[in-house]
């Protein structure tokens, strides 16, 4: 079953340029100038009922547009969608209490306030039972390790609290959608751990359908197995999380630990060096030449161990971010 279905969604915005000066500025009082921002160029695609999806690309890309789209925040300038059977920006009392949109960098939570007085103003205006708040405020604190915690004020805790706090603000009314933005920017190590944790353990249980935006590819990698990636406002790529690797990288790495005490020579007839730290070195490699040129290696120097890695995810995802329209083909190393 379609839980988002989305159809050359676009928004575009009308901006004021200012133009720099004093006489400038007095003649744009009588005579402005605009520009169109398309933040959302015509967007397509869809989502299945229990699905984890993962919603990429750089600042300024579209990706937080087209989440207060499909929370009906705003209203676009073309196109269609659909979320749970319902049109976002009609905002329906029905559709608003079946999502839930958490942004790392906005509160929901009342600062001032202990972050059990906020639940409870949410149990109010979701109108959820009594036994069913209480019980679903007692998993969710206990899944997050947050019952203590519960009756301070939002702004005596911590980032990864607050965090913590504001996603069980937003599963308590048990939502079949959560739109997730930048979940757990700022958040130290161990915090990052405890939200990804729990938002796939929380996911699989309820089968809850998750858009995630993150700029931490730990979380991607963690929690989904399908990215769309957006850039300049338009889709680069809808699929596995692997096939941007395979997709988009030109190369694998080769991990080398020699043997002996001598430094190995003409390493870079092989490939670009580029961690050459004795007795171990990596070197970047073309993808269609890993076996000539492991062979070759293998020939010509003791080694103690070797591996062969694909790309980092993230260096795959950023080459998609900056990519021209006519990129260069890349120079393949020649198998000495």
């Amino acid at each position: 079953m379609i839980a988002v279905e989305v159809k050359d969604l676009k928004k575009t915005y009308r901006v004021y340029r200012k133009r720099e000066g004093l006489w400038a500025s007095v003649r744009g009082l009588f005579r402005r100038e605009y520009h169109q921002v398309h933040a959302v160029a015509g967007v397509s695609f869809q989502i299945e009922q229990g699905e984890m999806v993962a919603f990429l690309g750089p600042n300024g890309a579209g990706k937080t547009t087209t989440l207060k789209l499909l929370s009906g925040l705003i209203y676009p300038t073309a196109g269609e969608a659909k979320v749970l059977g319902f049109v976002p920006w009609k905002r329906e009392i029905a559709y608003r209490r079946r999502f839930a949109l958490v942004m790392g960098q906005k509160n929901q939570l009342w600062w001032d306030l202990p972050a059990q007085e906020s639940f409870r103003l949410h149990k109010e205006i979701y109108r959820i039972d009594p036994a069913d708040f209480d019980r679903r405020l007692d998993e969710l604190t206990n899944l997050l390790e947050v019952r203590k915690l519960v009756g301070q004020p939002i702004r005596e805790l911590s980032l990864g609290e607050r965090m913590r706090m504001e996603l069980i603000a937003a599963l308590l009314h048990r939502p079949d959608l959560l739109l997730l933005d930048e979940p757990t920017i700022g958040l130290d190590v161990v915090s990052q751990r405890k939200v990804q944790d729990f938002l796939k353990f929380y996911q699989a249980e309820q089968k809850l359908t998750v858009l995630l935006t993150s700029h931490y590819m730990k979380d991607v990698q963690a929690l989904c197995k399908r990215a769309i990636i957006i850039n300049e406002g338009e889709i680069k790529h809808d699929g596995s999380l692997g096939e941007i690797v395979d997709r988009f990288s030109t190369y694998k790495v080769i991990e080398l630990l020699f043997g002996g005490e001598a430094r190995p020579e003409g390493l870079e007839r092989f490939g670009e060096v580029f961690d050459d730290n004795f007795p171990r070195a990596k070197i970047k490699v073309p993808r269609n030449q890993v076996p000539e040129i492991l062979s070759a290696l293998l020939a010509e120097y003791t080694l103690d161990d070797v591996g062969v890695h694909d790309r980092p995810l993230e260096e795959a995802i950023a080459e998609i971010f900056t990519a021209t329209k006519n990129p260069v083909a890349p120079e393949h190393a020649a198998v000495p």
